[in-house]
């Protein structure tokens, strides 16, 4: 399996019908059911990430021995551009709240040379996200110290969760960051990056490098243009 991926995923806004619950407990965080903004379109954020990154202190190993098996909330709202799927959160996160917040991982510079964000956030600023039409979930929901200690079952129960999710959600791409999970969960054991053949609930598929920082097969550079790629499929600029 390839590195952890989870330290661990616009034309003016239209309203959509709130959806109503269906008991699962991921929450949506932007409190109504109005379709967000294009991805890329601007956003005011509170605070820059360089600031953030001095504001929070790092987890006690206490705290990250704590974190496993904790489960860490989905960014979600109906109607986003892109749902980001992770492999499932790291404990760095787990520990934080934040989505992919191991210091290393380059989720948040990628999403930002990628054309997503109108500037670098800072994890703690994950909810500034579906305002942005973009979303954050896993795979698998439980924390664990690294990818590898999820089973080949537990990967398959969460493609089949991550249906229920985009079928109630109804994001217009979901974009799982890292080929090997997927190709596992998903059955297509040749599976490539881009664009996939097949849709998730009204969804397109997309599949991204992971970003952790263990993998070495991606720079800075390519991992933010795999990005990109993205974005201009979402915005219609191919």
């Amino acid at each position: 399996m390839t590195p952890r991926a989870g330290d661990g995923g616009p034309p003016s806004p239209r309203r959509r019908p709130a959806r109503p619950a269906d008991g699962t407990t991921e929450p949506a965080h932007t409190g109504d059911a109005t379709r967000p903004a294009r991805a890329g379109r601007s956003a005011t954020p509170a605070r820059g990430a360089t600031e953030a990154a001095r504001r929070y202190p790092r987890p006690t190993k206490e705290q990250l021995a704590a974190a496993a098996d904790k489960l860490l909330p989905d960014v979600i709202a109906p109607g986003l551009d892109v749902l980001f799927v992770g492999i499932n959160p790291g404990l760095w996160s787990a520990a934080t709240g934040w989505h992919f917040a191991r210091p290393g991982n380059r989720f948040w510079p990628a999403l930002h040379r990628g054309g997503f964000t109108p500037r670098q956030l800072h994890p703690s600023e994950q909810d500034e996200l579906p305002a942005l039409g973009l979303g954050i979930t896993n795979l698998v929901a439980r924390a664990s110290a690294r990818a590898e200690e999820l089973s080949a079952e537990e990967l398959v129960a969460g493609a089949q969760a991550l249906a229920g999710k985009a079928e109630r959600y109804r994001p217009c791409w979901v974009a799982v960051v890292g080929v090997t999970a997927y190709r596992i969960g998903f059955a297509r054991p040749k599976a490539g990056f881009g664009p996939q053949p097949e849709r998730l609930g009204p969804a397109r598929l997309w599949v991204l490098p992971n970003p952790s920082g263990l993998n070495a097969h991606f720079t800075p550079e390519t991992l933010g243009a795999a990005f990109a790629e993205l974005h201009a499929a979402v915005t219609g600029t191919v």
